[in-house]
């Protein structure tokens, strides 16, 4: 029995800056219905749940067009959508927009002090409201409750964590009483408290009859992560090489896995394209070793390694006015050691990596050793980032903002450190890049406009930027974001093989247990700060072998 009619897709395509990006399809939302959009990266999804969010076809956004009528067929395509004007999408990319306008709206330079906190998060909730409430008001609305923000409503924005930001960007969207409400991956990056969160959120809502209806979207699910699908999902709806190729009942999607599983015979054609990558890297780590790499300072007469201290942190204390991110922190690493960071969201993991990439100039008042020096006693940042190579929201959001640089432009990049390609391409490494770009996955893709890739596409090059140069020392700050399936397994991959080298150390941030490394032997775990009283403690506890 079908109940009513919320948005009818009927025989229309999805088109993009003038390109049909998803091919004509049709497609209905009925009251009662909570829908899965899946699919791999690139094909199609994010398109589709966008031009559903774009309220008023901003230009460049995608949009859904009606197929014409034509002499064959006397009856157009058409589409409704009874929540046109009432939509909220909370993504990864509405944060990371979210982020770079409170950076943009920074007047510390014109500020005493020097320190602009922004926007609070009461703040910006208080935008969607008819006026604004005060503090005490706002923690006890029903919405601040469910999302689990009302510790941080004092805080600017701009000095949430991720996991913080997409949770205040979800209550902001309750209490705007929109009537549809896009997640899209919800989970990624999260700590177990905001999962919880999450799932209660799921669960309360869906049980509710009230505003709004919620709709879903993660990359590729399969059998093995099928269990993260939240409770109360009905439908799915797939997306793959630009066409819808599956919707209907969640349980029938299921059984359609467990088909292409069958046909495809199982693991097998994975771990091959696993070997081969292998292969591959292996052979271009030998050439770049000879063309790329400088001479170690921890290496003896007789040709030996020996373990360099790459971080040397003495009792390094952060702080953003009243709140303490960092405390007491006496850390280490040397070269070969590979550390999994990890901790709850806004416990300061990022805070951390961003003293060693030179991101927090509180660094310079810290006894912070980097490869040796002291910041702060006349190195460069250049000179530092030679050696690493990196992956953060930070440099997401910073190759978001510039525009026509293709794939291969991103890679070659990595070898100069820069944020876009200012240099002539060599010979040498442009080989270079298109062997990286097999390993990727990305073969014959070179000269595609980054700018054009999904969000997980983009995540997936610029794990490979920082791996192309074989730096000393590879940062990854949830790297796997927004990566699907194929791409998550080819990526971990990837970095297993790095680490067995011997030349790159890894310092690897994530909140998912199974991208935890095999190589990653040593675990920084920061603790939350959650009262005055905690400020003056130690923030960390370091655990070495079984996790």
């Amino acid at each position: 029995m079908e109940g009513q009619r919320f948005i009818s897709v009927e025989r229309c395509s999805v088109w993009a800056k003038e390109q049909e990006v998803i091919q004509s399809f049709s497609w209905d939302l009925q009251e009662g219905q909570v829908w899965l959009i899946t699919g791999p990266s690139g094909g199609g999804k994010e398109y589709f749940i966008q031009a559903l969010a774009n309220q008023r076809e901003r230009l460049g956004l995608p949009v859904f067009r009606p197929q014409p009528v034509n002499q064959n067929d006397c009856v157009g395509g058409q589409y409704f959508n009874k929540f046109s004007a009432t939509t909220q999408l909370v993504s990864l990319e509405t944060a990371a927009a979210l982020i770079q306008e409170e950076r943009d709206r920074d007047e510390g330079d014109f500020i005493e002090g020097g320190i602009d906190i922004g926007r609070t998060a009461a703040s910006f909730m208080c935008e969607v409201l008819p006026e604004p409430v005060e503090v005490a008001v706002l923690q006890q609305l029903p919405q601040v409750q469910l999302c689990g923000v009302a510790s941080v409503l004092n805080r600017g924005v701009k000095y949430l964590s991720t996991g913080e930001v997409r949770r205040v960007l979800l209550c902001r969207s309750l209490l705007s009483s929109c009537q549809l409400l896009i997640l899209s991956e919800p989970f990624a990056g999260l700590d177990v408290q905001s999962r919880g969160i999450l799932k209660n959120f799921f669960s309360e809502r869906m049980e509710s009859s009230q505003a709004p209806v919620i709709m879903l979207s993660m990359e590729s699910v399969d059998l093995e992560r099928f269990q993260e699908i939240p409770a109360g999902i009905t439908h799915v709806a797939e997306f793959a090489d630009g066409r819808l190729s599956f919707q209907g009942q969640l349980h029938h999607y299921k059984n359609l896995l467990s088909s292409r599983i069958a046909e495809a015979g199982g693991t097998a054609q994975q771990q091959e394209l696993r070997r081969q990558a292998e292969s591959t890297f292996q052979e271009l780590h030998a050439q770049q070793t000879h063309f790329f790499s400088k001479p170690s300072s921890g290496e003896s007469a007789d040709g030996e390694k020996k373990p360099e201290i790459l971080v040397d942190m003495q009792d390094v204390r952060v702080a953003w006015g009243e709140k303490v991110v960092l405390n007491k922190l006496n850390w280490q690493v040397q070269s070969g050691e590979h550390w999994l960071v990890r901790g709850p969201n806004g416990s300061g993991k990022t805070t951390l990596l961003e003293l060693i990439t030179g991101d927090n100039m509180q660094v310079f008042c810290n006894n912070v050793s980097i490869f040796g020096r002291r910041r702060g006693t006349g190195e460069t940042i250049w000179e530092l980032k030679e050696k690493m190579g990196i992956v953060s929201y930070r440099l997401h959001l910073e190759y978001r903002m510039v525009g026509g640089t293709d794939i291969e432009a991103v890679l070659l990049s990595g070898f100069h450190d820069s944020i876009g390609l200012y240099q002539q391409r060599s010979q040498v490494e442009q080989m270079a890049v298109e062997r990286w770009l097999e390993i990727g996955g990305f073969q014959g893709r070179g000269h595609e406009a980054f700018s054009s890739l999904s969000y997980g596409e983009q995540r997936a090059i610029l794990i490979l930027r920082a791996a192309v140069k074989c730096p000393p020392l590879l940062i990854l700050d949830e790297p796997c974001h927004g990566l699907d399936g194929n791409q998550r397994s080819r990526i971990l991959h990837l970095l297993e093989t790095i680490a067995a080298t011997g030349t790159t150390t890894l310092l690897h941030v994530t909140h998912d247990v199974t991208e935890v490394l095999p190589c990653e032997k040593h675990i920084l775990e920061l603790e939350s700060r959650l009262s005055p009283a905690d400020d003056e403690k130690p923030c960390y506890r370091i655990i070495t072998g079984d996790k």
